[in-house]
């Protein structure tokens, strides 16, 4: 079967860019956040930024590398081209950069150590250990149902809490509620992804949360993900007097509607690959909601 790459370069296809504004989102709105507290500091936020994205991006190689040699990924599987599968490259070359990539990223956890000591030690390993053990591993996360939590943890509490201390020393308690709403929002894109692919993880042995959970139970969890979100920058304004302009994250609910009807009315796996790309775009609004109330609101830095 062929593969139509558009011109795209299969390394490009192996990093899944569009995947990169999950990486993005919360390390936008920890730098946004301190900032509103008068902590910003641009040489660890943008630490933050590479470190998170280079974290990603071995997920992503991590994830195309383990899913062909289990067996999750074949012909059958609907969606954006993996490189491993398709036979673009050799999976002992998307391996090494798999390792190049995590390596790059523990260079750069050298310096964010230099500034935040042994609490990024802890973070950083944890994190590079989990963009491996997602799906490789003798306990790979996505295979046994916990895909969700890591997402939830990693790229919404943890890296929006981190880079909030990388720039000012402290775990506020804000921090960890913005990291709610982006969290929710990250793990919204893989419930999709696990929904479309519910059919060929079945076969495959692969128990994700979609699985566990069947159809109505994860589109059940997708909206509530999405009211978790929607409740943070209200519990914000109320806890912590952040500044009402922070609804405007609300905006990314706007964008990304068209992937609740998909989700909920959907009849074939193909139908829910507009719903991946709104809900991602629903995700990069919101945290550039909450990163414009913090950063313009009177009073911020």
């Amino acid at each position: 079967m062929g593969t139509d790459l558009g011109g795209t370069n299969p390394w490009v296809l192996a990093a899944r860019p569009k995947t990169l504004p999950a990486a993005a989102a919360p390390v936008m709105v920890g730098a946004a956040l301190a900032a509103f507290r008068g902590g910003f500091a641009p040489g660890p936020a943008t630490a933050a930024l590479l470190g998170a994205l280079l974290i990603q991006i071995a997920t992503n190689l991590a994830n195309d590398y383990f899913d062909f040699v289990k067996g999750a990924d074949t012909e059958e599987r609907v969606g954006p081209t993996r490189v491993t599968q398709a036979g673009l490259i050799a999976p002992s070359t998307v391996r090494a950069a798999m390792l190049g990539t995590l390596g790059a990223a523990l260079l750069v956890g050298v310096y964010l150590v230099a500034v935040g000591g042994w609490p990024i030690i802890w973070i950083g390993a944890a994190s590079l250990v989990c963009a491996v053990a997602y799906t490789g591993g003798p306990f790979p996360l996505a295979y046994h149902g916990l895909g969700d939590l890591f997402v939830f943890v990693f790229f919404g509490l943890i890296a929006v809490a981190g880079t909030v201390y990388v720039q000012t020393g402290i775990f506020p308690a804000e921090a960890w509620l913005a990291g709610t709403g982006i969290g929710a929002m990250s793990t919204a894109i893989l419930v999709v992804n696990n929904l479309r692919d519910i059919d060929t993880d079945t076969r495959a042995g692969k128990r994700t949360m979609a699985v566990r959970l069947g159809r109505r139970g994860t589109q059940v969890e997708y909206a509530a993900l999405w009211g978790l979100a929607a409740a943070v920058p209200i519990l914000g304004i109320v806890r912590y007097d952040w500044p009402a302009l922070t609804l405007v994250a609300w905006a990314g609910f706007l964008v990304a509607l068209p992937a609740l009807r998909r989700v909920w009315m959907h009849r074939q796996p193909a139908e829910l690959l507009p719903a991946l790309a709104s809900t991602a775009a629903g995700l990069l609004v919101y945290a550039v909601g909450l990163t414009l109330g913090f950063a313009f609101s009177p009073g911020a830095g």
